[in-house]
């Protein structure tokens, strides 16, 4: 998103901060998102899978991303949510009961969590719900409080919608309206909006907290987010819109990559489900879904190279390698116990890099190579092991539809990459 302020007190975009706050190191900055278990719209909703990655994943990638907090932490009375938590990067704080109460709020579990941890001087509030939050927009906001003095920052998102007040709930009658003249409704263009609160963040001072019991307060500003990037997960409607817009606008990591050139995945547990079918007459045979090959097909129309993997360890695959490679149009390779080192080997014939690689795995011993590709995928019945070394995990099962959910994550984020070229080249062009 190329950068463009509104006002002095709130902008958008890439920020060139240093990687600790700009601050003197006795000032303690964390961020602390609550996640409640007892949550009653949508239950555990906070670890609940949002386009692959569970929604409390999607915020806590971006606040360690940003580095600019000495801690993150998620507040939490659940063991699950707890497990999620620390595999993202997150301090555990384990709330009271006496906080975890469906009539407690948010400033209640904030104040136990700082009376606890004494050494936090500024604390940024994340809400769980928001998954289309950025590094960026962190960076920028913690620099009106460490840079310009501000008390208090909070996330906002411009709206242009004409508001009125309601009489009685549900009788149709209104008696006047908010925020227009109806006798001279402005036009758009003609009017500036007004700021609302989209619940992205809220950075606050530990003094605040403690002696004014308030989360706004003293100096303040406000940081505005645009439309696209202020999604916030009531209901349970929301969650397939949100679904869409997180695919479109969310942010998948510091590794992702602007354009991937290399896909590489494995037959056994990806493109296949793993199961061995015997013929009457005694023949071994694998069945490929053709959902799969026409996403392989539809990310070499991209022009991405796939290559599928087979181990030595898998003789069935092995006798099917040139079937497999006449079906798919694809180069099959085989890898040893350890596909890492021949993974390695790939890249350096191509003198490409892990960021130009989407890799599909789906066991213990694709480990490595998930973690260190830009884009990584395991279908959704893989060990618990894979899904979490994963930066997405389909929702489709091996075999069954989860290299064509990969290959179309894959060229949704090419699409993203050229979009956002042609935008900073517009901007470039404009200013």
């Amino acid at each position: 998103m190329a950068s463009r302020r509104r006002s002095c007190t709130g902008a958008d975009g890439a920020s060139s901060a240093a990687k600790k706050p700009k601050e003197t190191p006795q000032r303690h900055i964390a961020a602390l998102v609550l996640a409640r278990g007892g949550s009653k719209g949508i239950p555990l909703k906070n670890i609940k899978p949002l386009a692959g990655v569970p929604l409390l994943g999607w915020v806590l990638r971006a606040a360690v991303d940003s580095d600019v907090f000495h801690s993150v932490w998620v507040s939490t009375d659940h063991d699950e949510i707890e497990k999620v938590a620390k595999v993202w990067g997150a301090k555990i704080h384990r709330r009271s009961p006496e906080v975890s109460k469906d009539s407690s709020t948010s400033l209640d579990t904030i104040k136990e969590f700082v009376r606890l941890h004494p050494e936090v001087d500024v604390i940024c509030n994340i809400q769980a719900t928001s998954p289309c939050l950025h590094p960026s927009h962190l960076k920028k906001a913690l620099e009106m409080i460490t840079l310009k003095g501000f008390d208090s920052v909070f996330s906002v998102v411009r709206r242009y919608q004409f508001r009125w007040q309601e009489v009685k709930k549900g009788a149709g009658e209104m008696t006047k309206p908010l925020n227009l003249n109806p006798a001279k409704r402005p036009r758009r263009q003609d009017w500036d909006g007004e700021l609302c609160e989209n619940g992205s963040f809220y950075f606050t001072t530990k003094e605040l907290i403690m002696d004014h019991d308030l989360l706004q307060g003293g100096k303040m500003g406000y940081f505005e987010m645009s439309p696209e990037y202020s999604v916030d997960i009531d209901v349970d409607i929301d969650w397939p819109v949100a679904e869409q817009r997180v695919l479109r606008y969310g942010y998948f990591g510091r590794d992702s990559p602007e354009v991937v050139r290399l896909m590489l995945c494995n037959i056994s547990g990806c493109l296949t489900e793993g199961r061995i079918i015997f013929s009457a007459s005694g023949e071994e045979m694998l069945a490929i879904n053709v959902r799969d090959t026409t996403g392989i097909h539809m990310l070499q129309r991209e022009g991405v190279e796939v290559v599928l993997l087979t181990s030595s360890e898998d003789p069935v695959a092995q006798s099917l390698v040139d079937k497999v490679a006449e079906r798919t149009g694809c180069q099959v390779r085989q890898v040893g116990e350890e596909p890492l080192v021949d993974v390695k080997a790939m890249l350096e014939e191509r003198n490409l890099t892990w960021k130009d690689v989407a890799f599909m795995g789906n066991d213990k011993p694709d480990i490595s190579c998930l973690n260190l590709a830009g884009l990584s995928a395991v279908p959704c019945d893989a060990p618990d092991v894979a899904i979490n070394a994963a930066k997405y995990t389909c929702s489709s099962t091996a075999g069954q539809g989860a290299v064509r959910d990969f290959a179309e994550h894959i060229v949704l984020q090419k699409q993203k990459a050229r979009s956002q070229m042609e935008q900073d080249r517009i901007d470039r062009n404009t200013f």
